[in-house]
Order: structure tokens, then sequence, then C-alpha cells
């Protein structure tokens, strides 16, 4: 039996509390105010509609990706396979949670290896950016991509909800040197990533000519890990400093649009409170690549392979009947589509 670490016992917590609770920020994403406009006259066939992307050197069959949730703890693991072979057959990417319990534990290492379950998607390793001030560097990186046999690695920056964490890691000091530096010596791309407080367009430029190959914006609107901690606390202290920040962050759609503008050419992959294909399909039109979700599936996946496939399929149909009511044949026309404000 793999060692229950403070770390894994953690991400046990976030998977029940995830499903359990309601921790959704109290901040919108922005996106319900922007909308397509219809066009009557497609003149596109539907199912040719195009919405494949390729995105280190691996081609979706829909700019959709299952966003990083879990792992770490002895009951992520059948969450973990569920997703993957899901991803598998939707032809979708995904991203397994913060590999940081098994690195320390690596007995809970099974619980994040997937590649047996999906070969051909694009997978995300993950782990803390912040874990560079504590002992980490390049080999524990490397460490963690090989685990998995992942196609690129996510660093997770999650200030806020180390700050609010009783046995948060706080010291952010000299963190994008560090990160430079792993940049330059992976080997694979590495993608910066939030977790639901969103990137300002000024932050995105600094990773970016640090060598961050993508930004992942995971803004606010979604779960608002805040609130997770805000439910793990042990005393009225911890659960007051939590709560206080449920309106905290930069909300999805208005991150996308500020990266866009200070760094243009920086691929961006958005997520945060998304909900729907037309919510990723108004992201791309944004200037997005590709859009992830959480949420949705890990709820889903914790009822069902099925229902996980049906969910991924759902958002991807949506996703291509959006561009194909907005007259966009594929993505690099919907990313040239305007949206409105009403």
């Amino acid at each position: 039996m793999p060692k229950v670490t403070q770390t894994s016992s953690r991400k046990f917590e976030h998977i029940r509390i995830n499903l359990e609770e309601n921790v959704a920020s109290s901040r919108t994403t922005g996106l319900e105010r922007l909308h397509f406009n219809h066009e009557a006259l497609p003149e596109l066939d539907l199912n040719a509609v195009d919405t494949r992307v390729t995105l280190f050197g691996k081609t979706m069959r829909s700019p959709l990706f299952i966003s990083s949730m879990t792992g770490g703890a002895p009951e992520a693991g059948r969450i973990n396979r569920t997703l993957a072979e899901a991803a598998q057959a939707a032809g979708v990417g995904m991203g397994v949670g913060s590999q940081r319990a098994a690195i320390e534990e690596p007995a809970l290492a099974e619980t994040f290896q997937v590649r047996k379950y999906a070969p051909d998607i694009l997978l995300f390793a993950n782990l803390g950016a912040v874990q560079f001030n504590y002992g980490y560097g390049i080999d524990q990186c490397r460490a963690a991509v090989e685990m998995i046999e992942a196609d690129a690695l996510i660093l997770h920056f999650n200030a806020l909800q180390e700050a609010v964490q009783p046995e948060g890691d706080t010291n952010w000091a000299g963190l994008l040197k560090k990160v430079e530096a792993v940049c330059e010596g992976l080997g694979v791309p590495v993608i910066a990533k939030e977790v639901g407080w969103g990137f300002s367009g000024g932050t995105a430029k600094r990773l970016w000519q640090a060598g961050v190959s993508a930004i992942d914006v995971a803004g606010a609107g979604g779960t608002s890990w805040s609130q997770v901690e805000m439910h793990r606390a042990k005393t009225e202290f911890q659960r007051q400093l939590a709560g206080a920040f449920i309106n905290w962050g930069i909300p999805t759609a208005e991150s996308i649009q500020d990266i866009r503008k200070y760094v243009p050419g920086f691929p961006i992959l958005a997520s945060g409170g998304l909900r729907s294909g037309m919510d990723i399909a108004k992201c791309i039109a944004l200037g997005a690549e590709a859009g992830g979700m959480a949420g949705p599936f890990l709820k889903a996946a914790n009822v069902s392979l099925e229902a996980t496939v049906e969910s991924l399929q759902l958002v991807a149909r949506e996703i291509q009947i959006c561009m194909f009511a907005a007259g966009a044949g594929d993505l690099k026309k919907l990313q040239n589509t305007l949206l409105v404000e009403r």
C-alpha cells in the first residue's frame, strides 16, 4: 500500500470537497456578455466543419482538453483512468493533477500513469512552480514528465491558494529565473497555468520572455480554490481568511483579451469556469487555441466511463455547431470571428 503523505491526504480532501460542496467563485467568466452574430446562411456542411487542432505535435479531434484535476491519492487513480479512457475515445487532451505527491512517495505514481489507457492523447504533466523555492528543480520536472510519458509540463501558479492554506508554501520570491532555467533545459514544452484567478497581460509577457511555450489562463469564474480551502479549514480563523477571497481574480474572458493584447503570439489555452462548448468557442474567437474544463468531467467520471465520454462528445458537438452557426468552417476562421457585447 502506498504511504499516505500530507500531500496525498490533501489531494483526497480536494476531490471530496469539489464533488460535495459549492466551491464556485462569485465572479463570472465575462463570457456571458459576449455573443456570436448568428449566420442564417452559413454555406457550410455541418459535418465538414473542421474542429481539429494540433498542439505540441499532437492533433486533437476537437479543441478541448480535460483540465488538470487529480492524482496523488489512491482514490484518484480510478478517476484518472476513467478520464484518460474517455479522452482517448473522444480524441481530446488531458492534464493530470499536481504530481508532487508521487515525487514524495513513488508508490503513488500509478495514480497518474494513464498513458497505457490513452496512448494517443495530448497529455500534460503537472508540478507547482513554487516548489522551485522548496528544493525542486529540473530533475523533478523531468521525473514528472517521464512518470506519465507526457508531451508537455504544466507549471501551476497558485499563490493565493498557498497563502490561505495553513500548510501553504508562500515563498514566491525570485521564482521567474528558476522557471526560465527549467524552460531552457527540460526538452519538452512548458505551460504556465493559473488555478482559477487568471493571468494579467503583463505577467504573461514575463513568462513568455522566460521561455514558457503556452499559457493556460484558468481565470476567475469557475472553481474557487480559496473556497475549497475554506471547506478544508480546521479553525474559524482559517475559514474566514479563505472565505474573504471569493471575489478575487481576473475573469477568464478578460485574461485572454489582456494576454492577446500584451503578447500577440503567445499560444493561449482557455480555462476557468467554462461549462459548455459555446464557452470554448467564444474563448477561441477571443484568441485561444483550445479550451479546458474540469468540474463537469470530474462529476461525470465519478458516475461512469460512458457518462464521461458522452459529456466530452456533447461539448465537442456544441463547439462544432457554434462554428457552423457563426459561419466558421475551421478554427482559424473561428479565431477571426468577432463577438459582440450585449
